[in-house]
């Protein structure tokens, strides 16, 4: 274990001022993860948190959690537990994950931690790695996942990847660590239990240390992912632009950077459920932009379809395409169509995506909502109004697309807004007073 002790002080640094949310389900590795913690925090003087999750799918998952809040009173250390009410219908891996992962995070806000750690090691990386590229991932994907990645004000550290379960389970031994035993993780239907079972010995058996072979595998995976993401950025600025991809200059760009603009869009789109997409979800993507066909359409998981319009390719919501919309517009609100309507204090800019209004001028509360039949707008330096339908023709908005443009209404259903597009009489100009801005992203 001196590779984990020398990473904790020598790589993170930990020092007395800081805050750590580790979770900790009470098996044997994050039980040595938590007796490592707990050891260093005696000369260091850091603070710990333990997150514990009750999964609720074991009987024995209550006495777990009695077993780990009394070694945490033993310990005087601060424990913090919840139980997961019921769940979806969705994977039941991927979802318990992501309310974990949720979980964390609130307690890192509540405490103001600026680390998370968690007990995954080496042998897990193995199977993680061996997993995704059976099933299919993106480049990052195939790496696994970092021992060490900020996210934002917080990092995720995982400091036990420099070990084996082995080494692991020769530790709590040897220190005396007590923990507890799930014995789903030795059913085989679970495909991870499958790859631990079958898989790794043999691979130990041709190197017992190849999970060190995999580190440096996973390292590499990520060293030439954060290149290519640099590159790709820099080409997404004109490439993607307000949710929608120009294929013409798609098609000018190298591919592996036009895979890392879908990478990064379906990221942004599927957010906790990006488990959901794999390597064919961006073959398919690629093949609509490639299409001599004018107009296409492809199904991706969780209802969102990718559209291709001519020159345009853009992602939505299936289910969006049929649900007209009418949202009161407060701070900020996310619309079907993936635009962001959001409050602001103030803006430099003064484009049809921004607007600025006096509220004597209007009747408040605002409303966001879909277009309707008979829809007119009154225009600044115009006589009489405009229909809303021509102002969507003459600025090109596709005609799969007019349906779920937002229209920014006051209370009298007054337009005065159709952000992106055109502002009514009622917007202000920077240089007037006004006491509402809002901005569409």
């Amino acid at each position: 274990m001196n590779e984990v002790y020398n990473f904790l002080i020598n790589d993170i640094k930990l020092k007395k001022e800081d805050i750590i949310v580790v979770g900790v389900s009470a098996g044997p590795d994050s039980m040595a993860l938590l007796y490592i913690l707990n050891d260093l925090k005696k000369s260091i003087g850091f603070n710990i948190i333990v997150a514990h999750v009750n999964h609720n799918v074991r009987k024995e998952s209550y006495e777990e959690k009695e077993f780990l809040e009394k070694y945490c009173c033993d310990n005087s250390i601060c424990f913090e537990s919840m139980i997961i009410d019921k769940y979806g219908d969705d994977n039941f891996h991927n979802e318990a994950r992501n309310i974990r992962y949720k979980y964390y995070e609130e307690l890192i806000n509540k405490y103001g931690a600026n680390y998370l750690m968690t007990g995954h090691h080496g042998d897990d990386l193995i199977e993680t790695i061996l997993m995704r590229i059976v099933r299919g991932s993106t480049l990052k994907g195939y790496s696994g996942f970092s021992n060490n990645i900020l996210m934002g004000n917080y990092r995720i550290v995982r400091p036990l990847t420099f070990v084996t379960k082995d080494e692991i389970a020769l530790f709590d031994k040897e220190k005396k660590i007590p923990y507890r035993i799930d014995q789903s993780n030795y059913k085989e239907k679970y495909t991870r239990n499958r790859y631990r079972m079958h898989v790794l010995p043999f691979l130990k058996e041709e190197d017992k240390l190849v999970h060190k072979k995999f580190m440096k595998f996973s390292r590499t995976l990520m060293e030439a992912d954060d290149l290519i993401e640099r590159l790709a950025k820099k080409e997404m600025q004109n490439i993607y632009v307000d949710g929608i991809i120009d294929v013409t200059l798609f098609k000018k760009i190298d591919i592996v950077l036009g895979k890392r603009i879908i990478d990064y869009i379906f990221s942004s789109l599927y957010r906790d459920d990006i488990m959901e997409i794999d390597d064919r979800h961006v073959d398919l993507v690629l093949q609509l932009i490639n299409s001599k066909k004018a107009s296409a359409k492809y199904n991706l998981p969780n209802d969102f379809i990718v559209v291709k319009e001519y020159n345009k390719v853009y992602f939505m919501k299936e289910s969006s395409l049929l649900m007209p919309y009418d949202i009161e517009l407060s701070n900020e609100v996310f619309l079907p169509n993936n635009m962001t309507i959001k409050k602001v204090d103030e803006c430099s800019t003064d484009g049809n995506d921004v607007l600025r209004l006096s509220s004597s001028d209007i009747t408040l509360p605002l409303r966001v909502r879909t277009r309707r039949e008979g829809d007119r707008m009154s225009i600044k330096n115009m006589n009489g109004t405009k229909k809303v339908s021509d102002i969507l023709i003459n600025a090109k908005v596709d005609r799969k697309k007019r349906d779920l443009w937002p229209i920014v209404v006051d209370a009298k259903d007054t337009i005065v807004w159709i952000p992106k597009i055109k502002k009514s009489k009622y917007n202000r100009l920077k240089s007037d007073k006004c006491d509402i801005i809002f901005k569409c992203l």
